[in-house]
């Protein structure tokens, strides 16, 4: 994937810099210049550390367990959890829409994809929580997979014989679906941060989304000329960026909203997002089977 939006740094009217308190002076009645706390690199972002550690650790044992680390076979991959869509709707393995989030299709795809998420879950985090970017990685990147699965099972509905349904893996669609909500809560006012640096790290997450976006048709354009085999997924890209895009809108950034009125807007859009993804499954599950 393309570039990388800038660190989030909350400053501005309304932030309060952690010091010490007005009432409390040391001896001889001077203040010292208030003290920024050293966060370490985990307590930052612990949320994306982990996302990425369990990319990682599967990559890992993947290849320790004698898969490419270059160039998986289809077979290998849908043995680790991708998903397909004869797999996921013919054969009922929907758990293969949140396996394949964390399946990589060689070494190149598991660290751009990780790139990109280091970089948007850094920005992303003290926006919406811990919780929040792990709830928005799992939805968005179902949401991915969901769509990518019912327009290759569309698209193939008429052929005959076996249709054949490309194997799709990687976290690229929750990658994006963290980009989606970044554009979203960017726009609140309700962040203590000048207006000029806002509109500075929304439109970095929008020229990055947009961007990688229409990387995958050029690429596929491509492969389908040279008779290539890669193709990207870009109906995962959409479908993640979409999700993420509903999942933010009930949302507050959780910097510069009281904690209630935060708490109770992810646990609204949690819900909002749960319930479009159960009516998506159930219209998928009543689609024809030839």
């Amino acid at each position: 994937m393309g570039s990388n939006p800038p660190s989030f740094h909350p400053q501005g009217p309304g932030y309060e810099e952690p010091g010490y308190s007005p009432e409390i002076l040391p001896p001889g009645g001077a203040v010292p210049p208030p003290q920024r706390p050293r966060r370490g690199w985990w307590a930052a972002a612990p949320a994306t550390y982990v996302l990425i550690g369990i990319n990682v650790a599967v990559f890992v044992l993947m290849t320790l367990r004698g898969v490419s680390p270059f160039s998986p076979t289809s077979d290998q991959l849908l043995g680790w959890g991708a998903d397909h869509a004869q797999a996921v709707l013919i054969d009922g393995e929907w758990w293969r829409l949140f396996t394949a989030m964390f399946v990589h299709v060689g070494i190149v795809h598991l660290g751009m994809n990780m790139w990109c998420l280091w970089n948007l879950g850094l920005l992303a985090e003290p926006l919406m929580g811990s919780f929040g970017v792990i709830a928005v990685y799992v939805l968005t990147g179902a949401a991915g997979n969901m769509l990518s699965i019912a327009h290759n099972f569309i698209q193939h509905m008429h052929d005959a014989g076996d249709p054949a349904y490309p194997v799709g893996a990687g976290a690229s669609g929750a990658v994006f679906g963290i980009a989606g909500a970044l554009i979203v809560l960017l726009k609140s006012s309700r962040l203590p941060v000048p207006a000029d640096e806002l509109k500075k790290l929304r439109r970095s997450v929008i020229t990055f989304a947009a961007i990688n976006l229409v990387i995958p048709f050029a690429v596929n354009f491509g492969a389908d000329a040279l008779h290539a085999g890669l193709q990207i997924d870009y109906m995962a890209h959409i479908g993640g960026c979409a999700c993420g895009l509903l999942f933010a809108a009930p949302m507050v950034p959780r910097i510069g909203s009281p904690r209630n009125v935060f708490s109770v807007r992810l646990r609204t859009a949690i819900g909002i997002v749960l319930g479009v993804l159960v009516l998506f499954a159930f219209f998928l599950a009543q689609l024809p089977r030839g």
